[in-house]
């Protein structure tokens, strides 16, 4: 890649979480296969981050490639106000062979945050239509669902990276960190909080929204599955809808085929994406009971008022339905179980180092929590140098590696994070 080209990136486009006057260095990509990304200069790279929980079968797979080469040919894009094609017919068909049955109304949309814009709209129109006036969300402390202003209302007020947006948008009720971690021992007591919180304003709640199991840009943090079970009982108690976010858990990254799955609860309306195309073209959806699809359509507002232009994109659609034939036949349980095997192994050995605080593995996603913030650029050059892509935030290093990947690649991986964390450059260290 040119340096023109460089400097022309630099100087006018805003990539993501960053400053368009101070950017932060960005690597030139030119190709992906498999598990590497490949830069300009020839360098391959072993991407640990799956693109961001998306790439899930490797990058450039044949059998997704040809679906959307094959569509292609077709038609690239038609509305989908008044149309429909068999591209969405056939991907819906396939989506609700993965959900609970009772999960069979489909709103396609064209990224994760907009498929949570679609389900607390859909949660507010529901007790519209009842003539109720619910209208807050509870979500919980360090949730993240998103970067439109719906789903920011729903994300940490204080501490996430939306909070200087907190002035601007409805005010929401949000829960406590859920402190009892993934495989403790549950102590009873330990959801009183909740229980109060939701016995105290369940008469305002549209609907309850969280993560299962996985808190994200909240701390990667995995919770006990005891506070699941809570919220569904509580949520069927005082009827309050639930609404479950398997946007980056979904399709078996957790170990499960969807992360809600380990408390054995089904929710009112799922929200999914990211992995749903396997990384290859943009696409979300939420899913719906037929309950609540049908309650909106009773009501004096019968029509649910969303439709953006790329809805049911034919190209996506038919990436996201062999993507899905390749979960289906790939035993990506077994994939999921190998890299939980060999990340645990390996990322066990760097548990007593100086800077580490913490490390844990769930499914296919290793975390190695450190004791000092990340200088993000620094790091990021470390970690380049040794061939690898890894995108860590605040003082989290974390691996969500495609299902394909290889023993060998998974101990680059974590050989470059032993690299980093022995070079003190890399963190924001107090001098006191």
């Amino acid at each position: 890649m040119h340096i023109n080209e460089i400097n022309f990136d630099r100087n006018h486009i805003w990539h993501p979480y960053t400053s368009i006057t101070q950017p932060l260095k960005t690597y030139p990509v030119v190709s992906a296969k498999k598990c590497n990304l490949k830069l300009s200069n020839g360098k391959l790279l072993v991407d640990g981050m799956s693109s961001w929980w998306t790439v899930i079968h490797g990058y450039n797979h044949p059998k997704i490639n040809h679906a959307i080469i094959k569509q292609l040919k077709k038609m690239s894009h038609v509305m989908f106000g008044g149309i429909t094609h068999i591209p969405a017919i056939k991907l819906c068909k396939k989506i609700m062979n993965f959900v609970p049955k009772t999960l069979e109304s489909i709103f396609l949309s064209d990224s994760g945050s907009v498929s949570v814009e679609v389900a607390l709209k859909m949660a507010l129109h529901y007790w519209n239509s009842k003539n109720k006036k619910k209208n807050m969300f509870l979500s919980l402390s360090g949730g993240y669902h998103g970067d439109t202003f719906g789903a920011v209302s729903i994300c940490d007020p204080q501490f996430s990276m939306h909070h200087i947006y907190q002035g601007y948008m409805p005010k929401q009720k949000f829960m406590n960190v859920f402190h009892r971690d993934f495989g403790d021992s549950w102590k009873e007591g330990d959801d009183k909080n909740l229980i109060k919180l939701i016995e105290k304003n369940h008469k305002n709640l549209a609907a309850v929204i969280v993560e299962p199991i996985v808190q994200g840009i909240g701390g990667m943090r995995f919770y006990h599955v005891q506070y699941l079970v809570t919220l569904k009982k509580l949520c069927d108690f005082y009827k309050i809808l639930l609404i479950i976010d398997e946007i980056a858990t979904g399709f078996g990254r957790t170990g499960k085929l969807f992360a809600c799955n380990y408390a054995d609860i089904v929710p009112d309306i799922l929200c999914i994406g990211k992995a749903l195309t396997g990384g290859s073209i943009t696409l979300a959806a939420t899913l719906t009971t037929q309950k609540v699809s049908s309650t909106i359509c009773s009501g004096k507002y019968s029509s649910f008022m969303h439709g953006p232009t790329f809805m049911a994109n034919p190209l996506s659609c038919a990436a996201a339905y062999a993507n899905l034939k390749l979960l289906e036949n790939n035993n990506w349980k077994n994939q999921v179980k190998f890299i939980s095997h060999y990340m645990l192994k390996f990322l066990l050995k760097l548990k007593f180092h100086p800077y580490v605080f913490n490390i844990r593995v769930l499914g296919a996603i290793g975390v190695v929590e450190t004791k000092f913030l990340i200088n993000l650029e620094k790091i990021q050059k470390c970690f380049v140098s040794n061939g690898v892509w890894i995108r860590p935030f605040k003082n989290l290093i974390y691996l969500i590696p495609p299902y394909i990947i290889s023993k060998n690649e998974i101990k680059k991986l974590v050989n470059a994070i032993l690299h980093a964390l022995n070079d003190e450059k890399n963190f924001i260290i107090p001098t006191n």
